[in-house]
């Protein structure tokens, strides 16, 4: 039972803690890791592969 509550514990602290910025700070979210959401591989002109633009 005590490894249990340590898990459950230690799960809740790193949740906690990776979601500082969002739980936190006014306006906080997500970083946006998509590609199209990067202006370096927008200038280099690298697109996802599920960019509609991709396909067309």
């Amino acid at each position: 039972m005590a490894v249990l509550l340590s898990t459950i514990l230690l799960i809740a602290l790193a949740v906690t803690l990776l979601g500082v910025k969002i739980f936190f700070v006014k306006g906080g979210k997500f970083p946006n890791t998509h590609i199209h959401g990067n202006p370096e591989m927008k200038r280099r002109g690298i697109t996802c592969a599920r960019d509609e633009k991709f396909y067309e």
